[in-house]
């Protein structure tokens, strides 16, 4: 399968942010505030994956500071894995920020995303460090150097 990959240095277009938010609710459950998140999040950046006119994956992330960007957001359509989709947004995200000049990408994940865990991992993130939040979920922070 072929797909075109789509950077975007702000909040895309209506059509693609549709797409985005439809996805987003499908893999998780809601998407009630995730324009209003996108609208604070400094130098957004926003990678998708389009078969034709269809958004089938996409990874959203942000400055932290100026060498440290965070990986904040993604997902694949449960019809499109295994097709190396987030693989692809990731490289192309990494890609992007070396060009950019970061020099770190940060994550956080959980065990029950355990394949976004496992391709972390694969692609040279080490976990640094876990934690429970606010509401009682395990967080595992991860981070990759770029240089």
């Amino acid at each position: 399968m072929n797909f075109d990959y789509t950077i975007f240095h702000s909040i895309p277009h209506r059509d693609v942010l549709d797409g985005i938010l439809k996805l987003h609710e499908d893999i998780f459950g809601s998407s009630d505030d995730l324009i209003e998140k996108m609208n604070h999040k400094p130098k957004l950046v926003v990678v998708t994956a389009m078969d034709e006119k269809k958004i089938v994956g996409y990874k959203i992330g942000y400055e932290l500071n100026r060498t440290t960007f965070y990986s904040w957001l993604g997902g694949v359509d449960k019809n499109y894995r295994k097709h190396g989709v987030a693989s692809m947004l990731m490289a192309k995200q990494h890609q992007y920020l070396k060009e950019k000049g970061y020099k770190v990408v940060q994550t956080k994940t959980m065990n029950k995303w355990r394949n976004m865990l496992i391709l972390n991992i694969k692609n040279g993130f080490d976990v640094l460090d876990t934690y429970t939040d606010e509401n009682g979920l395990h967080k595992i922070i991860l981070e990759k150097n770029l240089v």
